[in-house]
């Protein structure tokens, strides 16, 4: 799993080795980074299709999925909007050039129409000969290419990406709300703390969750970890545009581990180029404590 995790940056540190000087070629970088978040998108769908019914426990799956994503969320939330407050961020993305919060509303609503498209299509042809789960990994990789391709060229220092201050701040505070919320959460499900703590633990990885969990807890608790994640990653795909103007560090943080990855291009264009070295320090930060920390919950 750690080697996923860097796997995912190798293609981010190779673009950023491609000096661009031809404005024409740019350009192009840019048209196709918009389209591979659709194309991304619309592949999740696709794998949301192929997820196995799961029987008769879906009530107490969703209800410990719906009070953990509730509880963990208004906690990430609360204290993102602290960490704004107390160190306002300089904030250089698309402040000045970015269009109204109905605009951006309806940006984020098209985001999650193409996921719907690709369950729907999924669940109405059910392309199973398609190898989903590769192809999303290429298009994943070739945006973390052109992405690396993109900093190198507006002017960003390796230090820049790297030892980002304020990406270390946000994935701390993800961590802690995460906890807190879980906590909470555990409360009023009659759950063992340590059992909420490790659901609460992959912040937003649901394929890491889902198995980690599963494996110790059983099938019921798995489920609804990963069900979990996978609504906290779509809420994020919902709501960065509406916050990235005022609220930053909870566009960025709000996604967990997968500002590293599918809500990276989300973030790139709600906020521009300048967002991208914070979110890649979060979510690394965050990918790489989730596996430890999952583990090391259910061993208690």
């Amino acid at each position: 799993m750690l080697l996923n995790v860097l796997l995912i940056l190798l293609p981010l540190g190779i673009g950023y080795l491609v000096p661009l000087s031809s404005k024409p070629l740019l350009k192009l970088v840019n048209g196709a980074l918009g389209k591979l978040v659709y194309l991304i998108l619309f592949l999740m769908g696709l794998g949301l299709a192929f997820v196995d019914d799961l029987g008769s426990n879906l009530p107490r799956i969703f209800t410990v999925a719906a009070l953990m994503l509730g509880c963990i969320s208004l906690c990430n939330l609360a204290g993102l909007w602290w960490l704004d407050r107390r160190n306002p961020p300089a904030h250089a993305g698309l402040d000045g050039q970015m269009p109204s919060k109905w605009k951006m509303l309806w940006e984020s609503v098209q985001l999650c129409f193409v996921v719907l498209a690709g369950t729907l299509i999924g669940l109405l042809f059910e392309p199973r000969f398609l190898p989903i789960d590769q192809l999303s990994e290429w298009a994943l990789m070739l945006l973390l290419f052109l992405i690396g391709v993109q900093m190198r060229n507006s002017g960003m220092h390796l230090r820049q990406i790297l030892l980002n201050p304020w990406g270390m701040k946000i994935a701390a505070v993800v961590i802690l709300t995460s906890w807190l919320g879980s906590l909470l959460a555990s409360l009023l499900l009659d759950l063992p703390f340590s059992h909420g703590l490790a659901m609460s633990s992959s912040f937003g990885w649901y394929s890491l969750s889902g198995i980690l969990v599963a494996d110790k807890l059983g099938p019921v608790l798995g489920s609804a970890a990963f069900l979990n994640d996978l609504g906290r990653e779509l809420i994020a795909i919902l709501i960065i545009p509406m916050l990235m103007r005022h609220h930053p560090s909870a566009a960025v943080g709000y996604g967990g581990a997968t500002a590293l990855d599918f809500t990276l291009p989300v973030i790139q264009r709600a906020g521009g180029i300048t967002m991208v070295p914070i979110a890649i320090v979060s979510g690394f930060i965050l990918s790489l404590l989730g596996p430890i920390l999952i583990l090391a919950f259910l061993a208690i």
